[in-house]
């Protein structure tokens, strides 16, 4: 598996016929982190992906512990830490060392403590059991190998009544995303939680060109 960061961007900014093809898209890691890190917070990104929008529909509130999965530049995760406040935490999970610094040097910077980086491995976020609200992944799961595995990783790290919220690429031609090929039909992505414990418990349909899924584990 890729780095998620940088497949994050790779799928968020979308291989557009204004950037490189998908499959040059598949060899960014001849990027540098800080060129990946640009272009994550290019601002024609807030058009589509309405980062505000999306987290106040995670109606967060202080105090509660968050984690980012495939965090990249923090474009989400400095976003939900404001909403925590000092009283919560919000994880911001990579494999990239330079974006893990990255977050870190930021979270400095912008007054954030409660922003914390997690330097993860490939199918492992390492989240500690029992200790998250919600966790959220944006424009990175399909990218994910061994899903199933993956899903039950995320939900032993979720408290009884915490949450999963996906967002991703609807299965279809679109001016941004990867392409189709490797996208994950909504229906699909249902039942691949079903099947792992999850059951849907919200969607949200403002999003242009993407899906917005709130799961809960059963129980």
């Amino acid at each position: 598996m890729r780095l998620i960061a940088l497949l994050l961007l790779a799928s968020a900014l979308g291989m557009s016929q204004q950037h490189a093809s998908h499959e040059n898209g598949r060899h960014h890691g001849q990027r540098t982190a800080e060129e990946w890190i640009r272009s994550l917070e290019n601002p024609a990104r807030d058009e589509w992906q309405q980062p505000a929008r999306v987290v106040e529909s995670l109606r967060l509130q202080p105090g509660r512990s968050v984690a980012d999965i495939g965090a990249g530049s923090g474009y989400f995760s400095v976003r939900m830490a404001r909403e925590v406040g000092e009283t919560g935490k919000v994880f911001a999970v990579d494999i990239d060392r330079g974006l893990i610094d990255h977050l870190a040097k930021r979270g400095r910077e912008e007054r954030l403590p409660q922003l914390v980086p997690v330097l993860a491995q490939p199918g492992d976020p390492r989240l500690a059991p029992e200790s998250l609200d919600l966790v959220f992944i944006c424009d990175v799961i399909h990218h994910i190998e061994n899903r199933g595995d993956y899903y039950a990783k995320l939900r032993r790290a979720l408290k009884p009544d915490g949450r999963l919220a996906i967002v991703d690429f609807h299965k279809r031609e679109l001016p941004v995303g990867p392409g189709v090929e490797m996208k994950i039909a909504k229906d699909d992505l249902i039942a691949e939680l079903g099947a792992a414990g999850f059951g849907l418990k919200e969607q949200f349909d403002y999003l242009p060109y993407q899906y917005f899924l709130v799961f809960t584990a059963k129980r």
